[in-house]
């Protein structure tokens, strides 16, 4: 099967969600990623960020073997996991939980792109 994960806010937690102002792991989205990958599944990596955001986190992560593509709907992906709400991306979507998701995608997007 092929798996998909997005970066910001599933596997990737915005600097200005932590205490620390940095960007860092979301470790327990990362652990489920690595189970699918030892089940022997493809993983698909994206982001509305962008495909070299993806793959620049995909590297930094250490999540190899992974492939990158633009976040659209694609029928070959059997499950995609992430945070938005009515993301209609895959044959299975699941939302996951944003950490501090009461900061707005604006405010970090302006963060993010300092």
């Amino acid at each position: 099967m092929r798996i998909a994960f997005d970066i910001d806010d599933t596997l990737l937690v915005p600097g200005v969600a932590t205490a620390s102002g940095r960007e860092t792991p979301n470790y327990p989205n990362i652990a489920l990623l690595k189970w699918f990958q030892a089940q022997g599944h493809e993983i698909v990596l994206w982001s509305g960020s962008g495909v070299d955001w993806a793959k620049t986190w995909g590297e930094k992560f250490g999540l190899e073997p992974f492939t990158v593509q633009i976040k659209q709907k694609d029928p070959t992906i059997a499950i995609a996991f992430d945070d938005v709400a009515d993301v209609d991306l895959a044959t299975v979507n699941v939302r996951v939980k944003r950490i501090k998701n009461g900061i707005s995608r604006a405010d970090w997007n302006v963060t993010k792109r300092s």
